[in-house]
């Protein structure tokens, strides 16, 4: 079943729900702050056309992976890497760090499941049913959908 996890506009802490047609406010736990949401029978299908939170149609895809931790695994290898170098150890040690990081995160790539997420609002879908029909992100649609509210309809950027 998908979920929906939306960011509340008054506390920006997170908002969990399960798609249902007759769900039409979500309300944050933290703040009691409520949203007006629409999700359709498609949603509660598992299929992503429009977002229930903004009603757009503009979404990309990723892995669900945790760019904090992936920014932490980063620092701790150049940590220890850092650490080799100044031990006067040779460049095969302090360099294995980043080949032991690069296969820890092409492992977590290949294990990972995608998710969508709305380009207008940053809602994140998780078991999206027709994942393999969103593409990924591009930066050029992001910045004209946030900065100057470009509606592209669900359809990609044609160059």
């Amino acid at each position: 079943m998908m979920t929906a996890h939306f960011t509340c506009k008054n506390c920006a802490s997170g908002i969990h729900v399960y798609p249902e047609v007759s769900a039409k406010i979500i309300k944050c736990e933290v703040c009691s702050h409520e949203q007006d949401v629409l999700f359709t029978q498609e949603n509660v299908d598992g299929l992503l056309v429009n977002c229930p939170g903004c009603s757009r149609r503009d979404f990309y895809s990723q892995k669900d992976f945790n760019r904090k931790i992936g920014v932490i695994f980063f620092i701790v290898a150049a940590l220890i890497s850092t650490l080799m170098l100044w031990a006067g150890l040779s460049p095969q040690w302090y360099l294995s760090t980043f080949i032991v990081l690069y296969a820890a995160d092409f492992f977590l790539f290949r294990k990972l499941k995608p998710i969508a997420i709305c380009y207008k609002c940053d809602a994140i879908f998780r078991d999206v049913k027709n994942i393999e029909q969103i593409p990924g992100f591009d930066h050029e649609m992001h910045d004209r959908i946030v900065y100057s509210d470009h509606d592209f309809q669900g359809k990609p950027l044609d160059h």
